[in-house]
């Protein structure tokens, strides 16, 4: 089912003869391309790359750690084996279901080699400057193969989907969602199922596709599928298309088996793990009203974009790494005008291909403005769509607003084809030009902010820390690992990376269930008890807590649970906006625990389980 007409199933994967001849050599082009979406990717992450050790995405320094965490348990893997989408590292003693987490499996093993050669740091940063330059060579890929023969508006509309203001947003930490790449490939093998006579193999490929999708964007796969089958139907429905539908459903449907067959065979246990295994929980752990998008958000220019660098931005979504719409005012405008343009020139098949279109368009753009209608920050009592659907099963574990994204690849067609349209005939097009620059230039993505954050303690890197706790014990940095301190997890990370000795710790960055013993609702971390929140509190406010022998006693039995043979405070810990109350969390240890020993540049404070900290006259 090509996008741009319907052809025969001989030739279901290729657009419709272009007016003048092609290039017999387009393998030139498509190198620009790539190199043109490597250099933009780079550009992108840059602030980053001149100090890849030090330097943090200063709107999300936690979940930068935490992806780090997990392409040095790919490490881990490959040295001591386990289990991909189970972990005790972290979260001792209860361990920390990655199925259910963003554990960027295929990432993490098939990155392996360079994590150990140069650390998460640099892997993390690699990752993700060829995701999103991957996407947008895969999209561009995708728009010249199914619906443009014009290079050039192929190329246009696949720079605007891998660089568009939501991914660009999701480059603040997210390798999942940054992961881009995956829609194009997903929607290129479910068109090809439409050549039945290949149905097997094209089944097995979508199959395999669909595992390797879920190990890496679990939720950008879930929309994308979501997506292409509301396409397929509403295609399909089309009067015009219903008998070309109708001949083709049958080995359509039995392609599609064996793709539920292959993906199921290969996706059983981490979805037995996803939705039925240890640490597993329901819903998300983050509030799904708070994370749905406003509706004059699809109006306004994201962070990182040339306007809101020339003071248009605003302060519309949940959080920096959520501006998921942001298309901006000139931007909707042109591609109204295009839809508009294309819809009056179409015959009745392209007319079917613009309705499905708008059909998807329509209903994502529903489903991510969340259960109730907000606008202008304010929230109304209006109910829509999600609101019926906030509690179904998939949906329950996605952000509202992250289905705009969706909205993307809807416009990347609908520019694609104005595109070829406007610029193809070799007619000179001045007004559209104008158009495109006035729509695309104000959503031109600015480099990533950058922070500094505390280097590698020689502790921990010159594995002095291998002295106070037996093989595969417990140690942990203070403040514990959290969303909001995770130096902690990224010594853990460092040092697994490494291949060598490992250690275990309390707490972490992940998400797990609100309760012990049995599921609950997610949660971001664990779950908190009374030590772990006196060392927290201390390092984000500097607060000194009165303590008395009744918290001695408490610390006692946390740290038996947790089973800690030492804590460690280096001269430095940072947070999500800079560096933390050390001197405060120095105090509180010292008061717990006695005076500590200093160790390279660390205090150390040794833990004999049941007997550490003393009781005090």
């Amino acid at each position: 089912m090509s996008v741009a007409v319907p052809t025969s199933t001989s030739s279901a994967d290729r657009p419709s003869p272009p007016a003048a001849p092609r290039a017999t050599r387009p393998w030139p082009f498509h190198l620009f391309v790539a190199l043109m979406a490597l250099a933009l990717g780079g550009y992108v992450v840059s602030r980053l790359w001149r100090d890849p050790y030090r330097h943090a995405i200063a709107d999300n320094v936690g979940d930068q750690a935490f992806f780090e965490w997990v392409l040095s348990y790919g490490v881990h893997l490959l040295h001591h084996g386990g289990d991909p989408f189970f972990t005790d590292l972290m979260n001792v003693p209860d361990g920390v279901n990655l199925a259910a987490n963003t554990s960027i499996t295929v990432y993490a093993i098939l990155f392996a080699p360079l994590t150990m050669l140069a650390g998460p740091q640099v892997t993390f940063l690699a990752v993700l400057t060829l995701n999103l330059a991957g996407s947008a060579y895969a999209w561009f890929l995708f728009f010249n193969r199914f619906v443009t023969a014009h290079r050039g508006a192929a190329a246009l509309a696949g720079f605007f989907c891998g660089f568009a203001p939501g991914f660009v947003a999701h480059a603040n930490g997210h390798l999942n969602w940054t992961s881009g790449w995956i829609a194009p490939l997903v929607l290129w093998r479910l068109l090809k199922m439409r050549d039945t006579s290949r149905w097997l193999r094209n089944g097995l490929i979508l199959g395999v596709t669909l595992a390797v999708g879920f190990s890496i964007a679990a939720e950008g796969l879930f929309f994308t599928a979501l997506a292409g089958g509301v396409f397929v139907i509403a295609w399909a429905l089309s009067p015009v298309n219903r008998s070309e539908a109708r001949e083709a459903l049958g080995r359509f449907a039995a392609g599609l088996g064996v793709t539920a067959v292959v993906a199921g065979a290969l996706l059983a246990y981490p979805l037995y793990m996803h939705f039925a295994g240890p640490q597993t929980f329901k819903g998300t752990g983050f509030n799904q009203r708070h994370y749905s998008e406003d509706l004059l958000s699809f109006f306004a220019f994201a962070d990182r974009s040339l306007a809101a660098g020339a003071g248009l931005g605003n302060e519309l979504a949940a959080n920096r790494t959520e501006e998921t719409s942001f298309f901006g005012l000139p931007l909707l405008v042109l591609l109204t005008a295009c839809l508009v343009m294309l819809w009056r020139s179409a015959d009745d098949r392209r007319r079917s291909v613009l309705r499905a279109l708008m059909i998807v368009g329509g209903l994502f753009f529903l489903i991510s403005l969340g259960p109730r209608l907000r606008v202008a920050g304010a929230e109304s009592d209006i109910p829509l769509l999600y609101a019926l659907l906030q509690h179904v099963p998939l949906f329950d574990s996605a952000l509202p607003a992250r289905y705009a994204l969706v909205l993307v690849g809807v416009f990347g067609v609908i520019l694609a084809m104005a595109t070829e349209r406007m610029l193809g005939s070799g007619a000179p097009r001045p007004l559209f030009a104008v158009g495109l620059v006035v729509a695309l230039l104000p959503i031109f993505p600015l480099p990533l902010v950058h922070r500094e954050r505390s280097p590698e303690p020689r502790f921990i890197a010159d594995g002095t820390w291998e002295r106070y706790v037996t093989e595969g014990g417990v140690i942990s940095a203070l403040p514990f690992a959290a969303n909001v301190a995770a130096d902690g997890q990224r010594w853990q990370a460092y040092t697994m990376a490494r291949g060598g000795p490992e250690f275990r710790i309390p707490d972490g960055y992940f998400l797990g269930p609100d309760a012990e013993g049995a599921e609950g609702k997610g949660r971001i971390g664990a779950l908190p008890r009374a030590t772990d929140w006196l060392f927290l509190r201390a390092a984000l406010y500097g607060y000194l807590a009165d303590l008395d022998n009744a918290d001695r006693a408490t610390a006692r039995a946390d740290f038996q649970r947790w089973g800690v043979e030492a804590l460690f405070l280096p001269d430095v810990i940072t947070g999500p906006e800079g560096p933390l109350f050390r001197s405060a969390v120095e105090t509180t240890a010292t008061d717990l625990l006695g005076p500590p020993e200093r160790v390279d540049d660390v205090l150390v404070w040794r833990i004999r389980p049941g007997v550490d900290p003393v009781d005090r006259p």
